[in-house]
């Protein structure tokens, strides 16, 4: 079992950054594969970033390579998404999930656990 709890979000203009948190609580954070999703409103759910639990391999959606990254801190369990160079079309609110000993899925489906999520507006 693992709770998340999101933070970091707020109000930005474009072209500016936030960094989120997700703080997770529960055994073996370390053999969780972590990933940021957001969904923003009258959309479905998708993915942003993850990043695995064997070596850390990350990946990203198409639509935010090369302004965001994902990093975790195992020591302190968490998980980090840096957001660069922000757009009005990442407005929307980002959650958090965890997979056990995933492969790095982009699929909602595949996570088992979520955040509640945190805003992100990025206004024009």
């Amino acid at each position: 079992q693992v709770q998340l709890v999101e933070s970091g979000g707020g109000l930005v203009q474009a072209g500016g950054s936030l960094r989120l948190s997700c703080a997770a609580s529960g055994r073996t954070f370390s053999m969780y594969t972590m990933a940021w999703f957001r969904q923003a409103p009258g959309k479905e759910r998708e993915f942003v970033a993850t990043i695995t639990w064997r070596g850390g391999t990350t990946y990203y959606a198409d639509s935010v390579k090369g302004r965001f990254t994902i990093s975790r801190d195992n020591a302190k369990d968490m998980v980090y998404l840096q957001m660069n160079t922000l757009k009005p079309e990442d407005t929307a609110t980002y959650y958090c999930a965890a997979d056990y000993l995933g492969t790095g899925s982009g699929m909602t489906n595949d996570y088992d656990y979520w955040g509640q999520g945190t805003q992100v507006t990025v206004s024009s």
